[in-house]
């Protein structure tokens, strides 16, 4: 199989299978656009190629996501149902309890999850709430669980105080490409975000950082949202890929349109060759995905997926189903510690 020969920034030749060097900004749309083009078989084949090069092919990394504050939020995100300008049937709650987050996350564990993720509906979080949160991140991480929380906007302080915590993954999506983040947002821009994430990297904590497809985007703008966190410095250590999740009421529901299963493969197979190294989740949506879609993304190189039927205020697909499929396939649990090359 020929690749499309790639210039390293060191300007030398290298093939698109071989990708991944680690070095920031290797990546340009063009680039993107040439593996995207290839043939499907030839394109698939070589994702999984850089998969099975870092990661133990037939291992899913499982996490659970709780939203420990739900509603309310000021942003007018186009997409989300949990946004206050918009009438989404969703009703607003306070911050839940400590005990109440520490029996979920015990129930979690005991279910096989590894990572226990908290969601608060914030813009950011104020100075009583975030010392809560730290208090909870402490708890679960006594659990034995990775820990990861999606607040909203961080200074460097607070992340360094819930890294102080045990925090080990901060959440903050860049949702879309950089040409098309204006459609669906215009609360907090895409800079605002990008210094969130410098926050949590300079306050040591790992990323959990993606976007979503299907909001009436080009596939351009699909394709530029990988580079741009390809380019981030290091690429975020999880990449959660979400679908389009219909939401009645937001801006974003009368043109919104999910890829199909051929084409939303193509995007994992982009991502993979693009972050070898980190870990692909397929996160919202996949309800609406068939067992022979999630398995081709699989082979792509996507390995993470999140358990339980609910994600924050949305739906997600069943553990009865995902059980089986993976009885299916022959897929085994990640153990904790994602990102560890297979070879290691």
């Amino acid at each position: 199989m020929e690749w499309p020969m790639l210039e390293t920034p060191t300007g030398e030749a290298e093939a698109t299978g071989q990708a991944g060097t680690g070095q920031a900004g290797f990546w340009t749309l063009q680039q993107a656009q040439a593996l995207h083009g290839l043939p499907f078989n030839d394109l698939i084949h070589g994702a999984h190629a850089v998969h099975r090069r870092h990661f133990d092919p037939n291992a899913i990394q499982l996490s659970r996501l709780l939203s420990i504050k739900t509603g309310g939020c000021p942003e007018d995100c186009g997409y989300c149902s949990q946004s206050a300008r918009y009438d989404t049937g969703v009703k607003a709650t306070r911050l839940m309890a400590l005990e109440e987050v520490v029996a979920a996350a015990r129930r979690a564990k005991a279910e096989g999850a590894t990572r226990f993720c908290m969601g608060a509906a914030w813009r950011s979080p104020k100075p009583r709430d975030l010392a809560r949160v730290a208090a909870m991140v402490e708890a679960v991480k006594a659990l034995g669980l990775e820990t990861c929380a999606t607040l909203g906007m961080l200074t460097g302080e607070e992340a360094g105080a819930l890294r102080a915590a045990g925090l080990d993954y901060y959440n903050h999506n860049v949702d879309t490409s950089p040409g098309f983040y204006g459609e669906i947002i215009s609360t907090r821009t895409l800079e605002d975000r990008l210094a969130t994430l410098a926050n949590a990297r300079e306050a040591g904590l790992k990323l959990c950082c993606g976007g979503i497809v299907g909001l009436g985007e080009t596939l351009d703008d699909r394709l530029a949202m990988l580079v741009l966190l390809a380019n981030l410095d290091p690429a975020p250590e999880s990449v959660p890929l979400n679908l389009w999740n219909e939401v009645a009421g937001v801006p974003v529901a009368a043109r919104a349109e999910r890829p199909d299963a051929i084409a939303f493969a193509r995007l994992v197979a982009v991502a993979r060759i693009m972050m070898p190294q980190s870990v692909l989740r397929l996160s919202a949506g996949r309800q609406y995905m068939s067992d022979e879609a999630q398995a081709l993304c699989f082979f792509a190189g996507a390995n993470s997926l999140f358990l339980g039927e609910t994600l924050l205020t949305t739906r997600n697909a069943s553990e009865e189903r995902d059980a089986a499929l993976f009885a299916r396939l022959g897929l085994t649990a990640m153990p904790a510690g994602e990102g560890v090359d297979a070879d290691a």
